[in-house]
Parts: structure tokens; sequence; C-alpha cells
């Protein structure tokens, strides 16, 4: 099962549009993941239609409509995996382990909320994503999104990539 993990889109504050990289991996993906910060919800009804699978959850620049039609929290099966997508998990610091027992009967827990991208476990076992941003790189080096592939309770192929800057 091929997925997208992507966060704090900003759409449209901080971006038209996604960039055309990470509508080619939506095509590409069988599930894709989002870790909220939509801002409107023109970006969820158009993954919504375009997505094969959409998980995902509100963050903290979502308003009201987007928190009526998304949960704080999404919890799904993926490849025999237990996934969790919610948007904040607090300070860096202690995150393995603040996260790992706040998610007990959790495998993969995505996230966003920073923009900086992060691939940890944690001595439990949990996985900890975020993907950073396709729209607004703040004060990292570039925009990112995340792919990987879940199957038989294994998830492997976990990819940064980074998207070009735009000229």
């Amino acid at each position: 099962m091929r997925l997208l993990l992507i966060a704090n889109t900003h759409v449209p504050k901080r971006a038209k549009d996604l960039p055309p990289q990470v509508w080619d991996a939506v095509d590409d993906a069988d599930v894709v993941i989002h870790a909220g910060d939509w801002v409107e919800p023109d970006l969820l009804d158009a993954l919504e239609q375009r997505s094969r699978r959409l998980v995902a959850c509100w963050g903290n620049n979502d308003g009201d409509e987007l928190r009526r039609r998304l949960p704080e929290r999404a919890d799904v099966e993926l490849g025999g995996l237990r996934f969790t997508v919610t948007h904040e998990t607090g300070g860096a610091s202690g995150r393995e382990a603040r996260m790992a027992k706040a998610y007990p009967d959790t495998d993969v827990l995505v996230f966003g909320h920073s923009h900086i991208p992060w691939d940890t476990t944690a001595e439990t076992g949990l996985r900890l994503l975020n993907p950073g941003s396709p729209t607004d790189r703040r004060r990292q080096p570039h925009c990112t999104f995340m792919t990987a592939t879940a199957a038989d309770g294994t998830l492997t192929d976990v990819q940064l990539h980074r998207v070009p800057r735009r000229e």
C-alpha cells in the first residue's frame, strides 16, 4: 500500500495550490494522509475527489467547517499497521516517550504543526513521522512531503521528498 504523507499545506494562504509533484504523488498513492493545517476547505474537497482514499485531521489553523468535517485525531489500520494522524504533539524534547505513552495502541503516528520533517522511533516501537510542509518551508531549507509503503504489518520505503523552489 503506497502512502503519501502531507501536512501544513496552508492553501491558499501560503500557496495557491499544492505543487505539481505533490499532485503526482496523490495520483500514485493508495492512501493520502494529511496531518492538518489546511486553512480552507477547498483543498479538502479536491483531495477527497482525487485521492483513492484520504485519512486526515484538522490543525490549529483550521476553522469551523474543517473542524466539522474532520476529526482532531484520525485512527486507521493500513497494511496491517495502526496509524494515528494528529496535528500537534508538543515540543520536540521528550516527544517519543510522551507520544508512546499517549498512543500505546498505535504503530505509526503522523503529525504536523512544526513544519519540521521528523522520523524517529520511540523505545516502544512507535514510529513518529512529520512530513514537514509542501508549501511553507518556514525556517527549513526546503518544502517537503513523505511517501512510504505499508504492507504485512511493516512500514518501508519511508522517503522525505524535497519540493523544488518555484522561480
